[in-house]
Formats: C-alpha cells, sequence, structure tokens
C-alpha cells in the first residue's frame, strides 16, 4: 500500500485534495446537520455527529473501492435510487425542522451523542452528492500503471475521509463553541435549516 501511496504524482493529490475540501466546505445536508447539533446540544453533540457523517464516508470508500462505482456506470438507476432516498430523507429533516417550535434539538439536530452519530451516519449515506464524488470522481484519480484500482480509491478515499473528519469535528465544536449566542435565534434558524434542507431535496431531485 505504501508503494501505491508514494506512486502518486504529488500535484495530483494537492488537486485531490483541494477538491475535497471545497466538497466539504460547501454548505448541503452534512454542513446543516453538524452545524445544527452543535448549536443545539454544544461541542460535544456537534462532534458526535461529525463523526457519524464521517462513517457514512467510510462506508461509501468501501462501497467504490468494492467496484460500486463500477455498478454504477453500468447501471444508471442505481445512482438515482440513492438520489431519490436522499432527497426524501431531506423532505423528512426538513419537516422536523419546520415543525420544530423553540428547540433546535426537535428539529434536524440530535439530542444525545448516540443519536447525533447515528443520524450523522444516515444523512451521510444517503446524501448523493458524497457518493457522486466518491464513486465518479475519485476513480479519475487512479492511474493503473502505480497498483490496483481498488487500492487506489481506498487510499485516496481515506485521505479524502481525514481532511474531511477535521472539518467537521471543527465545524462542530465551533457551532457548540458559539451555541449560546446563536441559540437566541433558534426559531429563525429552525426555519432558515428546514429551507435549507428542503432546497437540496428538490435540486437532487431537479438534477
Amino acid at each position: 500500500m505504501w508503494e501505491v501511496l508514494t506512486g502518486f504524482d504529488p500535484g495530483m493529490l494537492a488537486a485531490f485534495i483541494a477538491a475535497g475540501l471545497l466538497l466539504n466546505i460547501t454548505p448541503g445536508a452534512d454542513f446543516v446537520f453538524v452545524s445544527a447539533s452543535g448549536i443545539a446540544g454544544g461541542p460535544k453533540i456537534g462532534m458526535a455527529a461529525a463523526m457519524g457523517v464521517n462513517l457514512g464516508i467510510a462506508v461509501h470508500v468501501a462501497m467504490a473501492a468494492a467496484g460500486v462505482s463500477a455498478l454504477i456506470l453500468a447501471f444508471p438507476w442505481t445512482y438515482d435510487a440513492i438520489r431519490f432516498a436522499g432527497a426524501a430523507y431531506l423532505v423528512w429533516l426538513a419537516v422536523q425542522a419546520w415543525r420544530a417550535s423553540g428547540d433546535l434539538a426537535e428539529g434536524q439536530a440530535a439530542p444525545d451523542v448516540w443519536r447525533a452519530v447515528r443520524r450523522g451516519f444516515v444523512t451521510n449515506v444517503l446524501n448523493p452528492k458524497t457518493a457522486l464524488f466518491i464513486f465518479a470522481f475519485i476513480p479519475q484519480f487512479t492511474d493503473p500503471s502505480i497498483g490496483p484500482i481498488w487500492m487506489q480509491v481506498l487510499i485516496l478515499g481515506i485521505i479524502f475521509m481525514v481532511f474531511g473528519a477535521v472539518f467537521s469535528l471543527c465545524l462542530g465544536a465551533a457551532a457548540g463553541a458559539f451555541a449560546h449566542v446563536l441559540k437566541a435565534k433558534t426559531k429563525l434558524l429552525n426555519r432558515i435549516s428546514a429551507i435549507m434542507f428542503g432546497g437540496l431535496a428538490a435540486r437532487l431531485v431537479w438534477d
């Protein structure tokens, strides 16, 4: 595995890392969920949500390394199935957030560590944006001349996970640290998050 890692072109790796960071900082379902969890329960809950999100990424990476990317390319309807399942889950989160009257934890966030991990995991696994990046984008950075493709996908996926974990953990902790300020606008944040989740769902269906 070390030989494969050192076989990657440094410029290519830098471009890959930059693209991965761009995906992470772009507000989406994971971004909103981790932020909301941190605001609702503090840094601990926010970081737990981030861990759940990254467990979901691990599933995508494992599936891509096992050849699911080739399956999706061969049978496009499988990606559509993931896309619509993700949209349905986002709609559910939007409804929960909109109906929450005053407590952020009643809506898009999770009230305890284990539920934050579980919901973060589900949010990510059903997030086609992450699936598309891992299944379609990562293989473009592979090179058959430096080793097995599945191993390259696995290595690149782990790199993506590490940088994503650092960002999402910091996001969850920061949202929790400033929760005392943000909670004063709890109802407004619930409505904004609901609109964002609904918009993400609509975009998934429309695309």
